[in-house]
């Protein structure tokens, strides 16, 4: 056995001892050693082996898969720019808090300057977003096992503590298996199937505790971030009465909290200052929230409190007085009093906003991305996972759809980039098992187009991407350059039209594809079905900006 293919060999095993049971790889020629070894554990049935040719869409196909399964994914690629086309992905694990392995095949010391192929310096380029495990190029001599199987347990020991971790491996030829000379030692790993080393990872212990007054009339607001951590604070406002206002991805937790979600809470924020009874006098903060100007607005008139990771706290407009780690139902000494109005009013709000939505989008023609984004979530099934895509279709959702608690939401949060989300959204579906929605823009969809390209002999995800295509970048008419003083520079430079066929590209992935033209259309598309589906709706961005701004006066005239 020669030794790039040792090495190789023991780094599979250690990693399916590690419980990495996800594994993407990208075809190459410096990881081949790690390509055959993978293979052969895939035959066994100690691993899942996917195989994608595109090294960006792979790596959000491995956060996917993580993000879904709980545990940390591998990507693995070779040498050179294929190293850096994950960088995308592994900046949004990062800013997830998603665990994700990298395992990134490099040239061995020697050749590095000298102008060898697809050799650059790869060691730590993916700067602070990702931990560097560098390892020694593998020779012929005893001893070097219980190195390399102690570098990939500290590998994954900090990918579960939710960081992305590189494990930079340099090969030297030859890269394909030989099987004529012994090794100079056992290649074994721990009896019955253990890790190396085994490490308790760092918990989240409620610590940092709230030590300040909590006001009877506080709005609590959740976004992203962990579901526990909501769950948790969310005891806390169903008890004492507050209003919870959550992001698609945190209202899951802040429901099975108990708390009240109010529906539509960023439209009432949005329709700018609000009527005395439902002016807080103080917003609690859990999590990060990304989503809503309305909700960034408010901030900026009372005082805010933050329930977030330390030191790393959500805080980008520098307006929290306090930020903890924890919130649960202990700290409710803390809270002032009980206003039984407060939520009532809130409530009220609600009823009255929901109807005014009703109405508009009643008289509206269909479809609008604000039709799309309430019926696609009020008709997915029971249990079934949504992923929402960057840009407008997650705001809409947002905005006008009703919180379920029997859906699971993921959304690459993050960075916020419409890379890679249709691939993130197949890795969720193979890697949580649930029937599998996605919702996103036609020009998220288009730009990870790549997430179409799967090999007949891998699996497929069961996954219905719904693509509202209105035919460029729809977000930028709601944005300040949507103006009509823009209007002349605006359709090249931002409204950036496309004109693709969805039906051909398609068709030339064999991907079924179906046209809706009609609400009734849609719903009946939405129902669970085997394979990956495309389902597009058609739309204008002509009328969006006006849209939006008489949805806004609506809501702002029924709860004046």
């Amino acid at each position: 056995m020669n030794p790039s293919t040792a090495m190789a060999t023991v780094v599979v095993d250690e990693l399916v001892r590690n419980d990495v049971r996800q594994v993407v790889l990208c075809p190459g020629s410096r990881n081949a050693p790690v390509a055959f070894a993978l293979f052969e554990a895939a035959q066994r049935g100690e691993l899942t082996l996917h195989v994608r040719v595109d090294e960006r869409s792979a790596g959000y196909f491995a956060l996917g898969l993580g993000r879904a399964s709980g545990r940390p994914a591998a990507v693995v690629c070779t040498s050179g720019t294929a190293v850096a086309n994950l960088h995308p992905a592994v900046l949004e694990a990062h800013h997830s808090g998603v665990g994700l392995l990298l395992i990134t095949a490099d040239r061995p010391p020697e050749l590095h300057g000298t102008g060898a192929n697809q050799t650059i310096d790869q060691r730590g380029i993916f700067g602070s977003a990702a931990v560097t495990v560098d390892f020694p190029v593998a020779e012929r001599r005893a001893g070097l096992n219980p190195v390399w199987r102690g570098l990939v347990c500290r590998g994954v020991a900090r990918a579960e503590t939710g960081r992305p971790v590189q494990l930079n491996i340099p090969f030297r030829e030859p890269l394909v298996p030989t099987f004529c000379d012994d090794w100079p030692d056992r290649l074994t790993g721990r009896p019955d199937g253990l890790r190396w080393t085994t490490s308790s990872a760092a918990r989240s212990v409620p610590g940092n505790r709230v030590d300040f007054p909590l006001p009877a009339r506080t709005l609590m607001v959740v976004g992203s971030g962990d579901p526990a951590r909501a769950t948790s604070a969310a005891g806390v406002a169903a008890k004492a009465g507050w209003p919870v206002v959550a992001e698609p991805v945190g209202a899951a937790a802040a429901i099975a909290g108990g708390a009240h979600v109010v529906r539509g809470g960023p439209l009432l924020l949005g329709t700018g200052a609000l009527p005395d009874p439902l002016r807080p006098d103080a917003v609690v903060v859990v999590g990060r929230p990304t989503l809503s100007r309305g909700v960034r607005g408010l901030m900026d008139r009372v005082p805010v409190y933050g329930i977030g990771d330390h030191p790393q706290w959500t805080d980008p407009q520098f307006v929290a007085t306090h930020v903890r780690g924890w919130l649960d139902q202990d700290d409710l000494a803390h809270v002032t009093g009980h206003d039984q109005a407060w939520l009532a009013g809130w409530q009220d709000a609600e009823d009255l906003a929901a109807d005014a939505v009703t109405t508009l989008l009643a008289a509206e023609p269909w479809p609008t991305g604000l039709h799309v984004a309430q019926e696609v979530v009020a008709g997915l099934p029971i249990a079934a996972t949504l992923f929402l895509g960057s840009s407008n279709t997650v705001r809409d959702v947002d905005l006008i759809a009703a919180h379920r608690a029997d859906v699971t939401v993921h959304a690459n949060r993050g960075v916020a980039g419409i890379d890679g989300n249709l691939s993130t959204a197949a890795g969720v579906s193979l890697g949580g098992g649930a029937p599998t929605y996605a919702l996103m823009g036609d020009l998220t969809f288009l730009h990870d187009a790549n997430g179409l390209l799967i090999g007949p002999d891998e699996a497929r995800p069961d996954l219905t991407a719904v693509v509202l295509n209105d035919n460029g970048g729809g977000i930028f008419s709601l944005l300040e350059q949507g103006a009509a003083e823009h209007r002349a520079s605006f359709e090249r430079v931002f409204g950036t039209p496309h004109g693709v066929d969805l039906a051909d590209l398609c068709r030339a992935h064999g991907v079924a594809h179906t046209l809706v033209t009609s609400s009734a259309d849609l719903r009946a598309a939405l129902a669970a079905g085997p394979g990956l589906r495309v389902v597009e709706v058609q739309t204008s961005r002509a009328g969006l900006r006006d849209l939006h701004a008489r949805l806004r006066a609506s809501v702002t005239a029924v709860i004046a």
